[in-house]
Order: C-alpha cells, then structure tokens, then sequence
C-alpha cells in the first residue's frame, strides 16, 4: 500500500492569521470565510475588515466547516449550531476529566 506523504506548518498559538492566510491554509475563498463571520463561526479581532486577525484554531474551525457544508450539505447556520454543541462538548469532556481520578 503506497504511503501518503502529508506537509505542513507548525503554528504559534500566539500566531495570529489574516483573511488572506486562512484562505490559503483551508483552501476556501474569502466569501466563505466573511460568511462563517456573519454567522458566529469565527470572531475575528480588530475592528475592520481589513484588519480582521484570526487565531490558529480558526483553521480547525473552517476546516470542519467546510466538511459539514461539502460532505453531509449543512447550510452555515446549522455548521454555527453544530460547532456550538461540539464545542460545548468538548467543554464538559475536558471538566470530566479534570474531576475524575486517574486510573492507574
């Protein structure tokens, strides 16, 4: 079985994106990115458009997104309800296994 050969870039978490760069690490347009704006699935810092900045866990977000949207035809509303619920999820994961005792 041939072996996929996969590259990247390691982030900073304390790296900050543009528009422009989300774009490129998704592989989206910009119109996509705007609307999952609109919808709450991303919170840009700054105050305008032009000087909008994005954390590095925005990529996971748009990244997921477009896989709701491409795979299971989600519209942006449901991909923001979805990202919510997994997002509180994950939130109540992480307090379960902050209360549990480790096992040994």
């Amino acid at each position: 079985m041939p072996r996929e050969v996969i590259s990247g870039t390691v982030l900073d978490e304390r790296v900050t994106l543009s528009v422009v760069d989300i774009c490129q690490a998704c592989g989206c347009r910009e119109e996509w990115v705007l609307e999952l704006v609109d919808h709450g699935v991303l919170e840009p810092g700054g105050s305008r458009r032009d000087d909008w900045r994005f954390g590095v866990e925005s990529i996971t977000r748009v990244i997921t997104a477009r896989r709701l949207h491409r795979d299971l035809g989600v519209n942006v509303e449901g991909i923001a309800l979805t990202l919510e619920l997994l997002d509180e999820v994950n939130a109540l994961r992480t307090r379960i296994e902050r209360l549990s005792p480790e096992e040994d």
